[in-house]
C-alpha cells in the first residue's frame, strides 16, 4: 500500500502480524454468504506482489487475471504524480482495462495530513483525482503517522477523525469515500478501555468515512472483530483477508503495564516482527468460515487477500491457493 509503508514494512522485516480467532466465532453456526458475495468476488491487495509489479507492472496484471481476481486494491501512489511503480495512471488504467481488472479501492499516504504537527500536507486532491480516474469508490488510509507511532494519544486520535471526516467532505464531492485501514496498534488501550479504532469510529461520520477491517491483525491484536461489528453495524465496509501461521498464533501483549512507570509498554516492531508470520488464507489459525457470517453486518462490500510476506519463491501460486481457496468456500 503506498511507498512510505512498503519502506517501513521492509525496515520492519514485518509485512505487519496476526492472532486467533476469538472464541465466540467458533460458536457461529457454518453460514456461507449468498451467490456472488464479496468473499468469493475476492479482489487482492496489490502490495501482496508489490517486488512484481516494480519488476513488471502489466505482466503482474496479466498473471493476476489469469488466476482468476476481478479486482484489485492499489497502493503506491506518487503524491507528486499520480504514478504507481513507475507508469501513470493512464498506464494502469490501461493495463487493468486490458485484463478485464477493476479496482474500487486503493491506500493512500497521508500520514504528514493526519498529523496535527505538521502544516506542510500531502495533496490531497491529487490523490481523489488519481482514485476518480481509476473508477475507485475507496480511498483508504493505510497507517497513521508511523514516525510517532508510541507518541499517539487519545488527543491525536481525536484530530485523525477529524482530518477524515474533512478529507471524507471532499472526497464525497468526487462520489469517494474516505477510509481508515487498521493494524494492531489500533487496539493500545489509553485507559478505561478506550482504543484508538474506537475513538476514530466514534468521531467519524458514518457517510464520510469507513474502515477497512485488517481481519489478521485484529485478531493479532487479541481483539474479537465481532464486538466491533456488533458495536459500529455497517462500519465496514472493506476487508482484508489473511491468514495466521498457526505456530505463530499468539496475540500480542500491546496494553501490559510496566511495574516502574505504570504506563503501557511502548510498541516494539523488532520484537513483533520475530513473532510474526503470514501463510496463505485458508492454511493458518483464522476461520473464515465462521467469520463471514459477520459479513452483512459488517456492512461488507469488498474484500481482499493480502498477504505481507510470501515465504515461497513462486509468488503466483501463493496467490492462488488463496484465491481458490475463497472460490471453493464461498459461493
Amino acid at each position: 500500500m503506498l511507498q512510505s509503508r512498503r519502506n517501513f514494512l521492509r525496515l520492519a522485516g514485518l509485512g505487519i502480524a496476526g492472532g486467533l480467532i476469538a472464541p465466540q466465532f467458533l460458536s457461529c453456526d457454518n453460514a456461507k454468504p449468498g451467490s456472488d458475495s464479496p468473499l468469493h468476488n475476492i479482489g487482492l491487495q496489490l502490495f501482496t506482489v508489490r517486488d512484481l509489479l516494480a519488476q513488471n507492472p502489466e505482466e503482474t496484471l496479466k498473471n493476476i487475471a489469469k488466476i482468476g481476481y476481478k479486482h484489485v486494491e492499489t497502493f503506491g501512489a506518487d503524491p507528486s504524480n499520480g504514478n504507481h511503480w513507475g507508469i501513470s495512471t493512464d498506464q494502469l488504467k490501461k493495463f487493468l482495462n486490458d485484463n478485464d481488472l477493476k479496482t474500487h479501492s486503493g491506500h493512500y499516504d497521508l500520514q504528514k495530513y493526519l498529523d496535527k504537527d505538521i502544516t506542510d500536507k500531502e495533496n490531497l486532491e491529487k490523490y481523489i483525482e488519481v482514485a476518480h480516474n481509476l473508477g475507485q469508490e475507496f480511498i483508504v488510509v493505510p497507517v497513521p503517522p508511523m514516525h510517532k507511532l508510541n507518541q499517539l494519544d487519545v488527543a491525536s486520535y481525536q484530530y485523525m477523525a477529524e482530518q477524515l471526516n474533512k478529507a471524507g467532505e471532499m472526497s464525497k464531492k468526487a462520489g469517494i469515500k474516505m477510509g481508515y485501514h487498521n493494524h494492531f496498534w489500533e487496539f493500545k488501550e489509553f485507559g478505561n478501555g478506550t482504543k484508538g479504532l474506537d475513538i476514530l469510529l466514534a468521531f467519524t461520520e458514518p457517510d464520510l468515512v469507513s474502515f477497512e477491517l485488517d481481519l489478521f491483525w485484529i485478531n493479532k491484536a487479541g481483539e474479537s472483530p465481532q464486538t466491533y461489528f456488533d458495536k459500529y453495524p455497517g462500519r465496514f465496509s472493506q476487508w482484508h483477508v489473511k491468514d495466521m501461521d498457526r505456530a505463530n498464533s499468539v496475540p500480542l501483549d500491546q496494553n501490559k503495564l510496566d511495574p516502574k512507570t505504570g504506563k503501557r509498554d511502548t510498541i516494539n516492531l523488532d520484537e513483533i516482527t520475530r513473532t510474526t508470520k503470514y501463510t496463505e488464507v485458508g492454511t493458518g489459525s483464522i476461520n473464515y468460515i465462521n467469520m463471514a457470517t459477520f459479513a452483512n453486518e459488517s456492512g461488507l462490500k469488498y474484500a481482499y487477500v493480502e498477504q505481507d510476506e510470501i515465504y515461497s519463491a513462486d509468488k503466483y501460486a501463493s496467490i492462488k491457493k488463496s484465491f481458490d481457496y475463497m472460490q471453493k468456500n464461498f459461493k
